[in-house]
């Protein structure tokens, strides 16, 4: 990481169907932290992580990577970025090894054979590389997801409900896995309904609040 990343919201507001969702939302975060988006149910967590990652207009404010508006660094900021939602976002008919492969090129990068083979150890995985993703189970279909933060260079992980229908040992992988990126320098924006600590890393909060 040749430079020290940083995310910043600026009066940063949203309004889906005709209703404002939040307003005037300022923050900033640095290197090494992970913020964690609070707010009661339909207050637009999952909108501001939309946002952020460029698969929503923002409205009002801006969002600024490096202290430029995203908008204006798109190719530089998607490369960037490592966005994992409460879907698996994985094609069935294919293999564990051909849906990260495909997935990997998406976001510009080529990891080679033995990485993709130990981060699937990591994850509990090893073996299921030539297995079709429809016969895996929920529980390891997540995992084969969440090995896509493990293979990717992005500076900036938004992580949406990242620890659904993962069990204990699942969730404890993936709070590891964090706290490494964190510890390299690297940031997350995660919503999730479990509070999971992250390392020795406190959570930055942001609590959403209609106006």
């Amino acid at each position: 990481m040749n430079t020290t990343p940083s995310l910043t919201f600026t009066k940063l507001g949203c309004t889906r169907g005709g209703r404002q969702l939040f307003k005037n939302v300022d923050c900033q975060l640095e290197a090494g932290r992970w913020l964690y988006v609070a707010g009661a149910n339909g207050v637009g967590k999952t909108s501001l992580l939309r946002m952020v990652c460029g698969l929503a207009s923002i409205e009002a404010g801006d969002i600024l990577w490096n202290g430029t508006p995203i908008h204006a660094q798109r190719e530089a900021y998607r490369q960037d970025l490592c966005y994992l939602g409460h879907l698996n976002a994985l094609q069935e008919s294919m293999t564990v090894d051909e849906n990260l492969a495909f997935t990997t090129a998406l976001g510009g990068f080529s990891p080679d054979k033995s990485q993709t083979q130990a981060v699937l150890t990591r994850f509990g995985l090893r073996g299921r590389g030539k297995q079709l993703v429809r016969h895996l189970s929920q529980g390891q279909k997540r995992r084969v997801a969440l090995t896509r933060l493990a293979l990717s260079p992005a500076r900036l992980w938004v992580l949406d409900e990242p620890y659904v229908a993962m069990d204990e040992a699942g969730i404890g992988l993936l709070a590891d896995l964090i706290a490494s990126h964190l510890d390299e320098g690297g940031l997350a924006v995660l919503t999730s309904h479990q509070r999971v600590p992250i390392g020795n890393v406190p959570a930055q909060m942001l609590e959403l609040q209609a106006p």
